[in-house]
């Protein structure tokens, strides 16, 4: 059974390496576009921002993925078949060009290898179980956390969650991307009101930044116990707060400048621009989606401490697993190995490259400048921040691939290349019941197996 585990984790790896070029289009699609850095560079400048990332975020998206089966009710085989399955999917969709979501497909093959092990272990008939020493009904399709809702008003979890921000992830970036073209265009105007506007969304942005802080008696492990000062700068929440202010002032001071720059300038200060905005997004790409490999891990960890019968305590410091329980009160653990193996798999894999998918990104959607690769990529990385903060696991394929047309809707409708961005929802939808499926026919051949 360890061994089983060990395979898992590398697996996952694994799977997280293939996420980082499968995924690296997302963050230098439009700055390999535009010509701001060749190729090599972009993929060498989102990857040290992917691996930047292990100090920015915390464990929210990944908490959330760990739960997405539960825990007490599967094996390590149902983690093996949704990670191969996520694997062997992903692989097709990068061979074919399709900028598919890495996220859903972990997500889809764990889900459908957890829904095939209780088919096979109940079929498809009520089932008992014990919890807290209390009897509970439970149906197949129960093993799935489909929805949960919010702990005191809060954001709802789930699978449903997950897949509703499908649609909205997207929507989302296009919508931001979209407003801030619009405000860019107007501030090139030599008129007050843009720049009236400017000054008021710079004072609302660091009020609300401000309020999101978490102060020095709330911060639970600060990382400098002798100074409170950089202690409260370095706490991973408030980091990605502050990023959000600096996006939003850096875009605001060049919009009050704007109306006085020639094209020229104007131009060569919207490519400067662009590595910021890259960089904003890679940040997001990395925190986001190694969070995704994190859970599997610690799942996967946690199904072997339940299954094994091991005691916590008794365990080498390095399989110090606990998984998040809001309803009793228990806070998740999980030992500084898997987010840094994460995020380097992440950052190794971005740096490999996927240019098949750069193509699409970065023409076949619509004609991409500056302009419009400072809106999309900022638009991109304020979607992800928030959707972190929110503890959702959203694609950042999607969110990118909104964004960009979003950007397009501001030229014209035309302007969108339709015919690809249908093919491409195509593939949105798909990925999560066809990973699901592929995973549900792996884990019945593994079981033969295991």
């Amino acid at each position: 059974m360890f061994t089983l585990l060990i395979v898992i984790i590398v697996l996952a790896l694994i799977f997280d390496y293939i996420n980082g070029f499968h995924d690296a289009a997302n963050a230098i699609a439009t700055v390999v576009a535009t010509k701001v850095l060749t190729p090599f560079q972009a993929v060498l400048w989102a990857a040290f921002f992917n691996f930047l990332a292990y100090w920015v975020f915390g464990l929210g998206v990944a908490n959330t993925v760990a739960k997405t089966a539960n825990a007490s009710e599967i094996n390590l085989t149902v983690i093996l078949a949704g990670v191969v399955a996520a694997i062997i999917w992903n692989l097709i969709t990068w061979w074919q060009g399709i900028p598919s979501s890495s996220s859903h497909t972990l997500i889809g093959g764990f889900a459908g290898a957890a829904i095939a092990h209780a088919i096979a272990m109940h079929g498809f008939s009520d089932y008992t179980i014990m919890v807290d020493n209390v009897p509970e009904t439970r149906h197949w399709y129960n093993i799935v956390s489909w929805y949960k809702a919010g702990k005191d008003g809060g954001m709802p979890s789930g699978v449903v969650i997950i897949i509703v921000f499908i649609v909205l992830a997207p929507l989302l970036g296009a919508l931001i991307s979209y407003l801030i073209s619009i405000w860019l265009l107007n501030a090139s105007k030599k008129s007050i009101l843009p720049k009236l506007f400017t000054i008021a969304l710079m004072i609302a942005s660091v009020w609300f930044v401000y309020s999101q802080m978490i102060p020095f008696d709330k911060i639970e492990k600060p990382r400098f116990e002798s100074s409170v000062f950089w202690s409260v700068v370095f706490e991973s929440h408030n980091i990605k707060w502050f990023l959000v202010a600096f996006i939003i002032l850096s875009i605001s001071t060049f919009a009050l400048v704007f109306s006085s720059l020639n094209m020229n300038k104007a131009d060569a200060v919207l490519k400067k621009m662009q590595l910021l905005s890259s960089a904003a997004f890679s940040l997001g790409h990395g925190g986001n989606d190694s969070q995704k490999v994190m859970g599997i891990i610690a799942a996967a960890v946690a199904v072997y401490i339940k299954t094994s019968h091991s005691d916590l305590m008794n365990l080498p410091d390095w399989l110090q697993v606990v998984l998040p329980d809001d309803d009793k009160g228990i806070k998740g653990a999980m030992p500084e190995w898997i987010p840094l193996a994460c995020y380097s798999a992440i950052a190794i894999g971005t740096l490999s490259g996927g240019w098949k998918i750069v193509k699409t990104m970065g023409s076949k959607i619509t004609k991409v400048t500056s302009f419009e690769g400072v809106a999309a990529e900022t638009a991109g990385a304020l979607t992800l921040y928030f959707t972190e903060h929110f503890k959702v696991p959203v694609s950042t394929t999607h969110t990118i691939t909104g964004s960009i047309i979003g950007v397009g809707l501001t030229k014209r409708v035309s302007a969108v290349r339709w015919g690809v961005t249908v093919s491409l929802l195509w593939a949105w939808v798909l990925t999560i019941p066809v990973s699901g499926l592929l995973a549900a026919f792996v884990y019945y051949v593994l079981s033969l197996f295991f």
